[in-house]
């Protein structure tokens, strides 16, 4: 047999036809997952406090 040539081994068939769609959908949910989690938790209203001004003791030496 030369080196290139197709193989005639039955054992070397092509993976089963359901890995192909399982691994195109953990792709596109690995893909897309990520963007709907942040654009869910972003569109969220925070309420920024402002921060309180404390006044210093003043000490009188």
């Amino acid at each position: 047999m030369e080196p290139g040539s197709p193989s005639t081994n039955a054992s070397e068939q092509p993976p089963p036809r359901l890995a192909d769609i399982v691994g195109t959908f953990i792709a596109l949910l690995t893909l897309t997952l990520p963007v709907f989690v942040i654009a869910y938790y972003s569109s969220s209203e925070t309420q920024v406090s402002q921060p309180s001004t404390y006044k210093m003791p003043v000490s009188h030496k």
